[in-house]
């Protein structure tokens, strides 16, 4: 095996971030290089000597050590190689011992102490190297009671963002924690008239109608004089008057004709409408009344809430169940007729843990929040569960009480891919 210098090489897209790396000689060794960091847009990139095995290679004097993330077949592990003058040393010979310090709020960071024991040919690590693999690496190495330390930055998903230019790209985080998730059903349904709002007028008496003062269409109140109607009996004229305020929807009447027992004037009061919605087969025992509901128009335009009121007890021709939500219209924007979606509530669920849909992103082939720590932000990689609208559940990769990226996390995204940061193993 040679012995190989390690090269340093600084790629500067924005503003330059000094990357250094140490490499000390002698019974104590030291080696520094920043991997992959960056302060807002500062990308750093530093080429790694790898060794045989795919590992970096870390080296003082004539020792050289190889180490490598191992994780064919097994979760990933570290696992080492080390020689002297060219010779492999035996796994037995080397004492090896690696701290890992990752981003956390605990001052000084969170330590993982990995411990090593000969397997095969190489050193194999005690512990799983959870993701992400980032953290500052701080490796111990005793060879015939000679001392050899490096350390160095693995860093990935990492940026680094000014408070106040943080606030300027309005980043806002939330502290993750427990949650209730809100269980929905997606429907379908249409705006209807509020039959109980409705009233069809008939004269009292036949007789010819004298006069008719509304049209279609008009709005009129409660106790308006709509037509003046002369009896054919008594030959006394009186008045048919509105019992409700509404819109005239439908007008019989016109000067000179009979009323006969025929329908004169619908009023309809559309204040109010009702929206029903098709409750299907596999959701119909879900549904309760009482139930809130979420109402968009099939547009999007308008969103209203309700609550079930009424259930049918027969099915359609094509076996959905008609649910029904009284909407408040005083502003006549919900027209009958119109066609709407819905969420109906059928559950709730409490869960220990959950963080908003809207600070998820994609990395690598993972799901993830950014984590905040400072001015610092990170990659915690999540295990998700159940979801709402805006709340998912969190099964593993991010612990509570974490400040994370809530809105405009796509910022922070994009920080991190412009630093050029790399999974090295």
């Amino acid at each position: 095996m040679h012995i190989f210098k390690q090269k340093l090489k600084i790629k500067t897209f924005g503003i330059i971030f000094l990357s250094t790396l140490i490499t000390a000689c002698g019974n104590s060794t030291s080696e520094q290089s920043n991997s992959s960091k960056s302060t807002h847009g500062a990308p750093v990139e530093v080429e790694v000597v790898k060794g045989p095995h795919g590992g970096r290679l870390l080296t003082s004097d004539n020792f050289v050590l190889e180490l490598a993330i191992f994780e064919t077949g097994v979760p990933p592990e570290f696992r080492a190689w080390a020689s002297l003058n060219d010779k492999v040393l035996k796994p037995a010979d080397v004492k090896l011992n690696i701290k890992l310090t990752r981003l956390s709020n605990n001052k000084g960071g969170k330590v993982d102490n990995i411990k090593f024991k000969p397997h095969g040919d190489a050193l194999r690590g005690d512990s799983v190297i959870y993701e992400p693999h980032s953290f500052v690496v701080t490796i111990n190495a005793e060879h015939n009671k000679t001392q050899y330390t490096w350390q160095y930055d693995n860093f990935e998903g990492r940026t680094k963002i000014e408070t106040a230019v943080a606030k300027a790209l309005e980043i806002e985080t939330e502290i993750a924690g427990p949650v209730v998730l809100q269980e929905t059903i997606d429907v379908f349904g249409k705006i209807t008239t509020n039959t109980e709002n409705v009233s069809q007028l008939k004269a009292r008496f036949a007789g010819v109608i004298k006069s008719v003062n509304v049209s279609i269409g008009d709005m009129v109140r409660k106790g308006q004089t709509l037509a003046t109607v002369e009896s054919n009996e008594s030959l006394n004229q009186y008045f048919i008057k509105a019992p409700i305020s509404g819109v005239i929807t439908l007008r019989n009447a016109n000067p000179g004709e009979q009323t006969d027992d025929q329908v004169i004037f619908v009023i309809t009061d559309t204040s109010t409408v009702w929206v029903d919605l098709s409750i299907f087969p596999a959701d119909i025992n879900r549904v309760k009344t009482g139930a809130p509901v979420n109402i968009v128009l099939a547009n999007e335009s308008l969103i209203a809430k309700g609550k079930i009121t009424f259930i049918n007890v027969t099915a359609q021709a094509n076996q959905s169940v008609t649910a029904r939500v009284v909407v408040d219209n005083k502003n006549g924007q919900f027209l009958p007729g119109s066609f709407i979606k819905a969420k109906i509530k059928v559950a709730e669920h409490a869960v220990p843990l959950a963080v908003k849909r809207s600070g998820l992103q994609a990395f690598r082939d993972f799901t993830v929040v950014y984590a905040q720590v400072g001015e610092e932000y990170e990659v915690r990689m999540l295990e998700l569960g159940r979801q709402d609208d805006e709340w998912i559940e969190v099964l593993g990769g991010l612990l509570a009480g974490t400040s994370y990226v809530s809105e405009n996390s796509y910022v922070i995204k994009a920080d991190i891919e412009k630093s050029g940061a790399s999974h090295d193993h």
